[in-house]
């Protein structure tokens, strides 16, 4: 079998990494490459998972703990898709609250799988927002520890991409680039906006045809990482909603300000907050990454009587406290007419990690 190229978009939770993937996917299409992409976090029931598979697009999905720490699993989700799709690219999302991926992910790949796959550089994505108050000494709104990971995960990149440039004047954006060339003067720096496609084919052009990923290895105290995801509370859930003539955007619009509110009244920083509301061939995704002004939904649904609705957040507090606010605001936005019924739900705080394999050295990558 051919080989097939790796790209791998780690990145801060929050960060659009999965919107990149998508919109990444289908311009690759665009060029007549077959793709296929793979999903990753703690737990099933995967927003990302749900997004990713619409037009019957190749994915796997890695859950229960993160690719460094369940290694096989990549390997297997590797092999999966890249049989099922004949594919010439697969693109991998891990766990927005992992790092090291170039010691536990990057590195055992290329020693192990030259034959098969071809490691484009390791891209980092970076919500503006949070890393110019990096850039400035701060937390991003995070715990330390968490905070911590989100430079841990910019010291490791071959490649930094500044995500969601709309968001940012021209001259913010070329103040920033300027901070980050100084900042991490080793990595490349790229600029996007997943949403208005500006940046998107510059980007794909480096991670499509450079073949050296993996270059940084950091230096990594595990307390402090692991801490840093032990103070998320992650929770993901999926229910069926049913109600008459129900307008299922504004059930959306209400569920995710009630959300926003009460995660802002509390102080309790949000990773992501996701919601994916499914009927038939419409969807509609909500999402929230970070104090309720960055709340987004796009798609829609017209009224229906019933709709399929999965949850994901990560949010600065207990699992017991988030799974709490969670079934207060479900259970206030549905009220009297309409019925939720629960098909799956898991609320936990990350395990220690403990990679399978962790590399001290740069593996010599093979030119693809």
């Amino acid at each position: 079998m051919k080989t097939t190229r790796l790209i791998l978009v780690g990145g801060f939770l929050g960060a659009g990494k999965t919107t990149l993937l998508w919109e990444g996917a289908q311009r690759l299409a665009d060029r007549g490459q077959r793709i296929g992409l793979i999903t990753n976090d703690q737990a099933p029931e995967l927003v990302d998972t749900a997004f990713l598979s619409r037009d019957h697009v190749a994915v796997a999905e890695v859950s229960g703990s993160c690719f460094c720490c369940n290694f096989q699993g990549l390997l297997d989700a590797l092999h999966t898709v890249r049989t099922a799709a004949q594919a010439d690219v697969l693109i991998a999302e891990p766990v927005g609250s992992c790092t090291d991926l170039s010691a536990t992910i990057v590195q055992p790949l290329k020693d192990r799988l030259s034959h098969e796959l071809v490691i484009a550089p390791l891209s980092v994505m970076a919500d503006p927002v949070r890393l110019a108050d990096i850039l400035d000494g701060g937390t991003a709104e995070l715990h330390p520890s968490a905070a911590y990971i989100f430079r841990k995960q910019l010291e490791e990149a071959d490649i930094i991409v500044i995500s969601k440039t709309d968001q940012l004047t021209p001259s913010e954006l070329i103040a920033l680039k300027a901070r980050m060339a100084e900042a991490y003067p080793d990595a490349d720096l790229f600029s996007l906006s997943a949403e208005t496609g500006e940046g998107l084919d510059e980007w794909l052009d480096a991670v499509t045809t450079q073949s050296n990923g993996g270059q940084h290895l950091v230096e990594m105290d595990y307390d402090i990482y692991a801490e840093g995801e032990a103070v998320l509370g992650w929770l993901n859930a999926a229910f069926t909603l049913n109600g008459d003539m129900t307008d299922w955007n504004a059930f959306a619009e209400s569920l995710m300000t009630s959300l926003g509110q009460q995660f802002d009244s509390m102080g309790a920083s949000v990773g992501h907050v996701k919601i994916l509301m499914k009927s038939d061939d419409a969807f509609l995704i909500g999402n929230l990454t970070g104090k309720i002004d960055t709340l987004g939904i796009r798609g829609t649904i017209q009224t229906a009587s019933e709709v399929q609705l999965i949850l994901n957040a990560r949010v600065q507090m207990s699992p017991e406290a988030l799974e709490k606010v969670v079934r207060e605001a479900l259970d206030s936005t549905c009220g009297e007419h309409i019925l939720a019924t629960p098909k799956a739900w898991r609320c936990l705080s990350p395990g220690r990690p403990n990679p399978t394999h962790r590399y001290d050295h740069v593996v010599k990558s093979v030119e693809g």
